[in-house]
């Protein structure tokens, strides 16, 4: 009895200490493929190429990269006026110097206040056309910038265009997504580009100075 006793406890033994291996191997199993699937989630936002900007602090992402001075803006439509809605493409921009002033909505402070600054800054620019680029619908622009008395900027809608795209200015995650970053362009009249900002806090205003230096 005594015998028996000893080989099914040797037997209990083998088996506790097999089911412990099994688990230890499915653990580090589970850890590997975990750690494999958060490289692949890594490489694959790395490879979209888009930038980190912060949202009152916090971490969001844009669509891709501004283009950097001295590349050729990319092809892009927007659409201004109120009335027939008109689309306008690089073409259309071509023979004046061309500030893109792209931010969220126009119906947020910061966008407002960029909006009316530029609005100051244009009527001393010479052949600088200022265009001022969300995601917001022509109307909402137009309305805005009539009843603030604003004459010396232009409204652009990305509301049917590729422009986040292009520009790599679309938002891809937090609260804001889907709309664009707050960003800053400066085309001269063959529609390449003199200044590039992506403002990193986008409740924060654009460096206007730069900006407007870019153009002398």
């Amino acid at each position: 009895m005594a015998a028996k006793k000893k080989i099914a406890k040797k037997k209990t033994v083998k088996k506790v200490a097999k089911k412990k291996a099994v688990k230890k191997t499915a653990k580090k199993a589970t850890k590997k493929s975990v750690k494999k699937t958060a490289k692949k989630v890594v490489k694959k936002t790395a490879s979209k190429g888009g930038s980190k900007v912060t949202l009152g602090g916090n971490p969001v992402s844009t669509s891709g990269k501004l283009p950097k001075k001295g590349a050729a803006a990319p092809s892009f439509t927007l659409t201004t006026g109120t009335l027939q809605l008109q689309e306008i493409s690089n073409k259309d921009l071509r023979g004046k110097r061309v500030i893109l002033n792209i931010f969220p909505s126009i119906d947020t402070p910061t966008c407002a206040t960029s909006t009316r600054t530029f609005n100051s800054l244009a009527a001393s620019l010479n052949n600088t056309e200022v265009y001022c680029v969300s995601a917001d619908l022509p109307f909402a622009q137009g309305r805005f910038c009539g009843t603030e008395g604003l004459a010396n900027v232009k409204t652009a809608s990305s509301f049917r265009s590729n422009f986040g795209k292009a520009f790599g200015v679309n938002l891809t995650d937090g609260v804001l997504k889907g709309i664009l970053a707050r960003a800053v362009v400066v085309l001269d009249e063959k529609g390449k580009v003199l200044h590039s900002e992506l403002v990193s806090e986008i409740a924060n205003e654009p460096n206007y100075e730069a900006a407007i230096n870019s153009l002398r």
